[in-house]
């Protein structure tokens, strides 16, 4: 079996995973959303805090699988460095106290990976990946190929949805707020900018949109409750419409084919994202999927299920060069 550790933000969590047949044994993940909700978002230093908090008491409930752990899979890139070196530590113990080798995983790839839990990866593969941190689009080829076609500039998806959320005092994380919100919102009342519209690039932005929102809910009636869901509506219309005119745009220049569009991060929980996508491929000849909800954010199931990619090809590294790095790409 694969133990994995995730500590990349504010999220620890710690999984079992069975390197045969992909079988997730062990799961758990220890958010700390309530305790950063009061300053509206991630506190590094507290949350590295409460990382050696749950940590070991996470590892102390899979005490009973130690003699049949294989490999310690951990994410070392990308994240907050006080946040990854509490994961990196304990995964440096745990390999040599067991005696099994070290697997640096990278998030992302964790994050993609996370498509596959408890199955065979299908791949080749188009995803979108729309977390708090990144939204990018990837062909992904096979396991150790990856090629990047656009990024952000700017803000991700996840965090335009936290900020707008911050600015009408919303709480945090903001995503869901600001999805429930929209159910019930005039998606039309405010017609704001779509991000690099007339743009050639494949990249994507969201400080002009997050921007344009500030001014308008500066203006605007914050106590009322309908002046928030239809900011909350318009706002997700225009956010989403940017992501997909990007990918139409993919997918009418390219000439690659693929059958699916894997949508990954936290944002892909987003079920009004998600629709659009689906009628965005269905043009395409293509299909969407997705984690299961509770593998859309932050967890040690992905990073598991990568990590038995890694050690079946042999990726191992020695305790001395596994490397923390808050901006890592593929």
């Amino acid at each position: 079996m694969i133990l994995s550790i995730e500590s990349s933000c504010d999220d620890s969590a710690i999984a079992i995973t069975d390197i045969e047949t992909k079988e997730l044994i062990f799961h758990k993940r220890v958010s700390q959303a309530l305790e950063h909700s009061k300053y509206g978002g991630v506190v590094p230093e507290l949350a590295s805090r409460l990382h050696t908090e749950a940590l070991p008491k996470i590892l102390d409930e899979v005490k009973e699988y130690l003699p049949k752990i294989k490999g310690i899979a951990v994410t070392n890139e990308p994240g907050l460095v006080v946040t990854l070196l509490e994961g990196v530590t304990m995964a440096k113990a745990l390999s040599i106290s067991l005696k099994v080798p070290l697997i640096a995983v990278n998030h992302l790839k964790g994050h993609i990976y996370s498509l596959f839990i408890e199955k065979e990866a299908t791949l080749p593969i188009l995803v979108l990946l729309v977390s708090g941190g990144h939204t990018q689009l990837i062909e992904v080829e096979d396991w150790n190929r990856f090629n990047l076609i656009a990024s952000t500039l700017d803000d991700s998806l996840g965090e335009s949805f936290d900020k707008v959320a911050k600015m009408m005092g919303l709480g945090y994380p903001g995503g869901a707020i600001i999805e429930e919100l929209a159910l019930d919102g005039d998606e039309n009342r405010f017609k704001f900018p779509i991000p690099l519209a007339q743009s050639p690039k494949m990249a994507f932005s969201y400080s002009g949109l997050k921007n344009a929102v500030r001014i308008e809910i500066s203006s605007g009636n914050i106590k009322d409750e309908q002046f928030k869901r239809d900011i909350s509506a318009s706002f997700q219309k225009s956010a989403t419409q940017h992501i997909v005119q990007k990918l139409k745009k993919y997918l009418k220049n390219s000439s690659r084919k693929f059958r699916y569009l894997g949508v990954v991060g936290g944002v892909s929980a987003n079920r009004y994202i998600l629709s659009k996508l689906e009628e965005t491929v269905a043009d395409f000849n293509m299909g969407v999927v997705s984690p299961e909800l509770q593998y859309c954010s932050d967890n040690g199931a992905m990073i598991g299920r990568y990590g038995v990619e890694l050690y079946k090809n042999g990726v191992f590294q020695e305790l001395k060069d596994v490397t923390i790095n808050s901006r890592a790409e593929y």
